[in-house]
């Protein structure tokens, strides 16, 4: 039952051809659900000359006034914690991904005197091309539909799939290509380890590790090491997992 209940939401979210379309969708998919509300918000473009923001909710219009008029975007405990998580979460958990300051709690506080209770937020990140989050919502005094926080799961991602459509983003036509030598050497410079010592390491020159680090820089279009390193992760050349399985078994 939940399983079809599923796939008729997404269904519903995946044909939406429109902004429009895709708020009476998500409305929908909230109140069949058992929420009160729903938030759809995506950043598309990893900061790319063409990338897009999509906000779509219907949150009341005095928190909304309020969380744009004051920013409080740069403060919110769920946006944090979508960015530190890769399932669906309660927002009564927040604080087992996050710590939260007594500034972000009042957040909490604040948005229950306009109509924001408890809720549920499904993340996604595509490092360099997405980070986002649907997130259903209940009323205060209201608990969460818990039977049906999977198919929230479910639903939360086909929305923000389609989000991603309509933003009509398909990200960079060609990625930079490095050698798998240029790779290894981005890799150990990001482990921490000097040009000298990745020569020793790679069994190379120390002039040929300057050339490949300057010829990855360049092919991603940046001067600093550090800038370097930060743009092989978002493009999936390292992960955090190369760099930190290494350093625990050090």
């Amino acid at each position: 039952m939940r399983l079809d209940l599923a796939a008729q939401l997404a269904d519903a979210l995946t044909l939406a051809r429109s902004s429009d379309d895709l708020h009476e969708a998500l409305a929908r998919s909230a109140r069949d659900l058992g929420f009160d509300h729903f938030a759809l918000a995506l950043e598309i473009g990893g900061g790319a000359a063409n990338g897009t923001s999509v906000l779509i909710h219907d949150y009341p219009a005095s928190w909304a006034d309020v969380y744009v008029g004051f920013n409080l975007a740069a403060s919110d405990p769920v946006r944090r914690a979508a960015e530190r998580s890769v399932l669906g979460f309660r927002w009564g958990g927040v604080r087992t991904l996050i710590p939260v300051t007594e500034v972000e709690q009042s957040m909490f506080d604040i948005g229950s005197r306009h109509g924001i209770g408890d809720g549920y937020t499904v993340p996604r990140h595509l490092p360099g091309e997405l980070t986002g989050s649907c997130s259903y919502v209940i009323a205060p005094g209201r608990s969460l539909p818990e039977t049906m926080l999977g198919v929230a799961e479910l639903v939360g991602a086909a929305a923000i799939a389609t989000g991603r459509r309509l933003a009509g983003w398909d990200g960079p036509a060609e990625r930079p290509r490095l050698s798998d030598r240029q790779r290894d050497c981005v890799l150990w410079a990001a482990r921490g380890k000097t040009d000298w010592e990745i020569s020793r390491i790679l069994g190379i020159s120390h002039e040929t590790v300057i050339q490949h680090l300057k010829v990855a820089r360049e092919r991603y279009d940046t001067t600093k090491r550090a800038s370097l390193i930060l743009c092989s992760l978002f493009d999936g050349l390292i992960s955090f997992a190369d760099i930190f399985r290494w350093r625990m078994r050090e």
